[in-house]
């Protein structure tokens, strides 16, 4: 008789009642053995390995117990699945039908030991999807009404749960103020009047030794120690498992503008009176979310008017990923406007000991400038040949229009009629990468987007940032034709052939002799043959630095790593 193996999985929505000695995942593991104990006649036989989900929802396939059950299906050690009921599986139609094809591919199964059913009939398959049905509907249902019950009573001002806020503890469907915290959240207030910047005062805070709520350490951490200057500072609480961490930007943000404070609540936008006493005076409250929104508030990018100032947002990246976000300084009454590497930004105001190196601080006005003008004469030039993928005549000459009108604009009024076109940037030393969102581009040149061919979409321009002193230069593709060096050109050539006969077995001493040049010039030359490939291809196209020549290249060796090359060359 063959064996049958069977895994029994259990399931909980709710957490309630799990800490009892005996409790509702245990029940449905002995209804479940005792269903395969009375099939021992079939050959089945109960797996000992515990495949059980306390606290998750049916709703969803994220539960550790159900991963690993379905990891042992994938692998043949289970060939039938034991649940009390259906739902516990799961109350999806969806994921239902995504477990039915894996368990398929495995050649296992599932049997409910409360629904009797045959899904080998179409009747069996019916009732099975009325039942999946109702435990959907009913799942939903439930979430409906939960949801409906919050916002019912945070519209009457009770609090409903959640992240207990600094300066208060529950006290039943209400707040209680805790006077100590209470005390630090009035002088975080009071920074903020007295600095209007969040980073000082997150510098004040931390150097008065301000500290966040105390919360307590899972047990599974109890045995982890926080570092002496690690964010896990110990508190004076005599729990040795509780904790609090400094504050920082966001948590901070978060602080001054939760109306909590004010003795409200909020609930999806929208501010009911609450039912707790207030930490913080109303007026006080006011004025900083007055000079909140004078600032921060603001969305990135825009006036005061809800013109974009900076068409660029959330649009570039750096070489190691990180966003390009806009930023702004004021000197002598004149704003100058930036596009910063996140890294840097968030590290303004700290420590020169904990600044992070690396990242870029271009200047907007030119970035954008030539970001634009070098988008147009990418698309004019590719416009004859390969912009579309059918080309007529009468959609290039609408094209053509349509962009020698946005050339105008562009070096007459503004480029950001062109910008929002891109749909991401990549800056890294030497070049830039842009990619073009087919569907922005389409609407602004008035055509289908089926009619742009994906490929002309994405190209890679020169990129080259000099900073000397005060004095910056940002320079994006080629305004006219250079001549291309072939002096360097060649000499990458040879650099390439000098190393190929050295991997062959030939020496320096050899090279020059068949080349009639002394050894220290051919160990000159082959330094050439290990630059990075996206440097050589800008020296083929003849768009690499005026700077970068052979002769520069004899008296300044390279080093071996290609992204400090990159670096060199986007300062030259």
């Amino acid at each position: 008789m063959k064996k049958i193996r069977c895994a029994i999985y259990t399931r909980k929505s709710s957490e309630e009642g799990l800490d009892q000695e005996f409790n509702s995942l245990h029940a449905q593991r002995e209804a479940c053995a005792a269903y395969i104990a009375s099939q021992k006649h079939e050959g089945w036989v109960a797996l000992p390995e515990h495949y059980d989900d306390g606290g998750i929802s049916g709703g969803t396939l994220e539960r550790a117990g159900l991963k690993k059950l379905l990891q042992h299906v994938d692998e043949g050690l289970v060939d039938q699945i034991v649940v009390y009921k259906i739902d516990r599986l799961t109350r999806s139609l969806a994921d239902f039908a995504k477990l039915v094809d894996r368990l398929d591919a495995a050649d296992a199964s599932f049997v409910s030991v409360t629904q009797s059913f045959n899904t080998a009939t179409s009747m069996g398959r019916l009732t099975l999807n009325v039942l999946l049905s109702f435990a959907q509907f009913e799942r939903e249902v439930t979430a409906e009404r939960i949801r409906d019950k919050i916002a019912a009573s945070k519209k009457k001002g009770l609090w409903m749960g959640g992240a207990i806020p600094l300066g208060y503890e529950p006290d039943g469907r209400t707040l209680k103020i805790v006077p100590g915290e209470a005390e630090t959240v009035r002088t975080l207030y009071d920074l903020y009047l007295q600095h209007r910047s969040i980073l000082a005062v997150v510098d004040h805070a931390n150097r008065l030794g301000l500290r966040g709520k105390v919360k307590l350490r899972k047990q599974k951490k109890a045995n982890m120690w926080p570092d002496e200057n690690g964010s896990d500072a110990t508190t004076p609480s005599t729990d040795p498992h509780a904790y609090s961490v400094p504050f920082e930007r966001a948590a901070l943000h978060y602080l001054l503008t939760n109306p909590v404070y004010a003795g409200r609540i909020r609930h999806k936008g929208i501010i009911h009176e609450g039912q707790h006493p207030p930490i913080v005076d109303q007026n006080v409250w006011n004025k900083v979310q007055e000079h909140l929104q004078e600032g921060a508030a603001r969305k990135r990018g825009q006036g005061k008017d809800g013109v974009i100032i900076s068409p660029l947002a959330s649009k570039l990246v750096d070489e190691v990923g990180d966003m390009l976000t806009p930023s702004q300084a004021n000197k002598k009454g004149k704003r100058y406007r930036y596009y910063v590497s996140n890294r840097l930004l968030n590290t303004a105001g700290k420590d020169d000991s904990n600044r992070k190196t690396g990242g870029w601080r271009l200047p907007a006005k030119a970035l954008e400038d030539q970001i634009a003008n070098a988008i147009l004469s990418h698309l004019l030039n590719r416009l004859p040949v390969d912009l579309l993928i059918n080309p007529a005549a009468d959609i290039i000459s609408k094209i053509g229009s349509n962009l020698d009108l946005l050339d105008v604009l562009s070096r007459t009024k503004s480029p950001i009629a062109i910008l929002p076109c891109i749909e991401r940037g990549t800056i890294r030393p030497g070049a830039i990468e842009i990619s073009l969102g087919p569907e922005t581009l389409a609407d602004t040149l008035e055509i289908s987007e089926d009619e742009l061919n994906p490929g002309a979409l994405m190209f890679t321009l020169p990129f080259q940032f000099r900073k000397r002193g005060v004095e910056t230069k940002l320079t994006i593709g080629t305004d006219h034709a250079k001549p291309i060096d072939t002096t360097l050109i060649s000499s990458i050539a040879k650099a390439h052939q000098y190393y190929d006969a050295i991997k062959n077995g030939q020496t320096f001493e050899d090279i020059a002799e068949s080349e009639n040049l002394s050894k220290r010039r051919i160990m000159q030359v082959i330094d050439l043959a290990f630059l990075a490939p996206d440097i050589v291809k800008l020296i083929v196209q003849g768009d690499q630095p005026l700077g970068l020549t052979a002769k520069w290249l004899g008296i300044n060796p390279m080093p071996s790593d290609w992204q400090a090359q990159r670096r060199i060359v986007a300062t030259l």
